[in-house]
Formats: C-alpha cells, structure tokens, sequence
C-alpha cells in the first residue's frame, strides 16, 4: 500500500498595515490636530482638526490629501488675484 501524498499549506496572508488616522493641521500646523473619519455606509470621509475645528468633508479615498489640494488651490487662487 502507498502513502498519500501531503498537500502543501497555501503561505500565510499579508496583513496590512494600518493607515494613519491622525495627521497635522494645514491652518493652525497642530501636529496631531487632524482626525480622519470614514463612513463606509454612505461613503463620506470627513477630516476635523481639533483645535481650530476646520473641517473638510468627501468621498472616502485619500481624505487628507485632497484636503491639501484644495487648500493648494485656494492658495494659488488668491496669490493670482492679489
């Protein structure tokens, strides 16, 4: 009689880092002033800075750095007015 042959174990599963949650505020440059939220049932992030309570709300991907861009853009806008 023969002996069965063994299947391989499938490799382990990457985990995945978490992301940060917190980051520095661009209007008062708290270092941990800015918290990120998610709503995963409708979609909507939303980053709050704690101490000088600016806040941008959008769709889930890349909450803060949108948030950067728009500011960039506000910015940029002005200095062309000015």
């Amino acid at each position: 009689m023969g002996k069965r042959k063994s299947t391989a174990k499938p490799p382990p599963k990457k985990r995945m880092d978490k992301l940060d949650t917190v980051f520095s505020c661009p209007f008062c440059n708290h270092g941990t002033g800015v918290e990120c939220r998610l709503d995963m049932k409708n979609l909507i992030g939303e980053a709050i800075c704690r101490i000088c309570q600016e806040s941008f709300c959008t769709t889930i991907t890349g909450i803060y750095s949108e948030w950067i861009d728009e500011c960039e853009k506000v910015n940029n806008f002005e200095d062309h007015d000015a």
